[in-house]
C-alpha cells in the first residue's frame, strides 16, 4: 500500500506544491537550528470539520461524551468552498475529519469532489455506520484518496466497550462494501485503512484482528495508541502491552506520556485545522478550540497563517512546548 499510496501523491504533485514543500522545510529547520520561528510558504495539509455530530457515543471523545465546550453543528458546501478556495494550488493533502462522524454531514462528498478535482490528496476517517453500497459508490467516484475506518474489535462484545452504541456486523458490511464497489467500478481508490485503537480491554485482540483485516482484503491495518483524557484518573484505558501505548508508568505511581516534548512541531509549521464554523485552530489536539488563530469568515487562510497570532503561537512552542496544554497529551515525536 505505501508505494501506490506514494504513487498517488506524486502524481498530484505540482511544481507549485512542491516548491512551497520546500519552503515549509526549510523554515521549520531553520527554526529549529535557531530557536526563532522562521516561516515561509503555506499551509500544506489542512483538515476541515465536516460535523461536530457523531452518531456513536465514545467515552473518551468529545462527540461521544457530547461535551464540547465550543458551538457544535455541520460545515456547509458553500461555506466550505468559500475557506479553501485560496489555498487549493498549494494545498497538498486535505482531510474530512477533525471531531465527530463526517458521513453524518449530507454535503461531504460534494466537498471531497470539489477538492479532489482541485488535484488535491483527499482523506477521510468513519466508523463505516453509513456505508451502504449505494454510499460507497458516491464515495467512490468522489474521488476521496484514502478512507481510515475505526474498528477496535474482533466481537460485538468487545468493541461496544468503546464504540459505544456501535454495530460491529455494520463496520464490516460497510468495509465489505466499500471494497466490493471499487473493485466493481474498477477504481483503485480510496485506499481503505482500518484503524484499531489499542485499549487495555481489546488488546488481546490484536492477532485475530490481523486474521480479519486479511480476510476482508483492506489495503492497510493500523494499530493506533489510544489518547486518554486524564490518564491518571482512566488508567483502565492504557493497555498493558508498552509498545501499543503512549504513557508509560511513573516512579511515583500513575502514569507519564512517553513524548519528551521537545521544543518543535512540525504540524505547526505545515498544517492547519479549520473547524465547522470556520475557526482556525493550531492541530487535531486542539478539540475544544481553546488556540483560536484566525477565523476564515473573517480573513483569508493565507493571511491568518502568516499573522502575529500564528507567529506568537510557534515562538511559545520553541520556548516551551511543555507549557502549551494542548501538548501535553501529543503525539508528536513519538512512534506510537
Amino acid at each position: 500500500m505505501l508505494l501506490k499510496e506514494a504513487l498517488l501523491i506524486i502524481q498530484k504533485l505540482s511544481l507549485r506544491r512542491l516548491i512551497n514543500i520546500l519552503k515549509l522545510l526549510m523554515s521549520y529547520f531553520l527554526s529549529r537550528w535557531s530557536g526563532r520561528p522562521y516561516h515561509w510558504g503555506k499551509p500544506m495539509s489542512l483538515s476541515v470539520e465536516p460535523t461536530t455530530a457523531c452518531n456513536l457515543e465514545c467515552p473518551q471523545c468529545p462527540s461521544g461524551l457530547r461535551s464540547f465546550s465550543r458551538p457544535v453543528g455541520n460545515l456547509r458546501f458553500e461555506n466550505f468552498v468559500n475557506y479553501t478556495t485560496s489555498s487549493l494550488k498549494d494545498l497538498s493533502f486535505m482531510t474530512f475529519y477533525f471531531q465527530g462522524e463526517p458521513f453524518i454531514n449530507g454535503d461531504l462528498l460534494r466537498m471531497i469532489e470539489f477538492a479532489s478535482k482541485a488535484g488535491v490528496y483527499t482523506m477521510s476517517s468513519t466508523n463505516a455506520h453509513f456505508l451502504t453500497p449505494q454510499i460507497s459508490a458516491k464515495v467512490v467516484l468522489s474521488g476521496l484518496d484514502r478512507l481510515v475506518i475505526s474498528i477496535d474489535g474482533v466481537t460485538q462484545e468487545v468493541y461496544q466497550q468503546y464504540r459505544i452504541n456501535g454495530e460491529l456486523d455494520k463496520v464490516i458490511q460497510g468495509i465489505r462494501n466499500i471494497l466490493n464497489v471499487r473493485k466493481e467500478l474498477k477504481k483503485f481508490t480510496p485506499l481503505v485503512v482500518l484503524q484499531f485503537i489499542v485499549f487495555r480491554h481489546n488488546e488481546h485482540q490484536i492477532e485475530h484482528m490481523k486474521k480479519l483485516y486479511q480476510n476482508l482484503g483492506a489495503d492497510r491495518l493500523e494499530f493506533k495508541s489510544a489518547q486518554v483524557y486524564n490518564y491518571q484518573m482512566n488508567a483502565d484505558f492504557i493497555p498493558e502491552e508498552s509498545l501499543y501505548s503512549r504513557y508509560q508508568p511513573a516512579s511515583g505511581g500513575g502514569y507519564i506520556i512517553k513524548n519528551r516534548l521537545l521544543n518543535h512541531c512540525w504540524r505547526m509549521w505545515s498544517a492547519a485545522v479549520i473547524t465547522w464554523d470556520g475557526r482556525v485552530v493550531p492541530c487535531c489536539f486542539d478539540k475544544d478550540a481553546q488556540h483560536v488563530l484566525g477565523d476564515v469568515n473573517k480573513e483569508k487562510l493565507s493571511a491568518i497563517w502568516s499573522s502575529a497570532t500564528y507567529y506568537q503561537f510557534r515562538s511559545s512552542l520553541l520556548k516551551g512546548r511543555n507549557k502549551i496544554d494542548i501538548c501535553k497529551n501529543c503525539t508528536e515525536g513519538l512512534l506510537v
